[in-house]
């Protein structure tokens, strides 16, 4: 009996392997066991570079609080310190939202905690 093997199944999933690799140099694009493990890598990459987003944004946000409230006399400790002891809510990326596009807004919450 013939050996069966499924030619349909073993193609798709090398051209999807291929269609990942688009764009990219040389044999990376058009050799399928150069460009399988560029594109794992790639795909590790994109992972990890999800959590660093979420980290990098914070600290922005973190920043752009920073150099608003040192404008009104605090720190950024102390602000966000104050704003829990009154029970304010605000996460960091509204916080840094209010600092940037409405400072009459921001100065008025950080008279408020004072």
């Amino acid at each position: 009996m013939p050996r069966s093997v499924n030619s349909v199944a073993s193609k798709g999933r090398r051209k999807k392997v291929l269609s990942q690799a688009k764009g990219f140099y040389g044999k990376r694009k058009n050799v399928y066991t150069v460009a399988k493990n560029i594109v794992e890598k790639g795909l590790t990459y994109s992972y990890v570079g999800r959590k660093l987003k979420k980290r990098e944004y914070r600290a922005l946000w973190i920043a752009r609080i920073n150099a608003a409230v040192r404008a009104e006399g605090l720190n950024y400790s102390q602000f966000i310190h104050k704003l829990n002891e009154k029970g304010i809510e605000l996460d960091r990326k509204v916080l840094a939202d209010i600092a940037m596009n409405e400072p009459e807004a921001f100065k008025k919450l950080v008279d408020s905690v004072k």
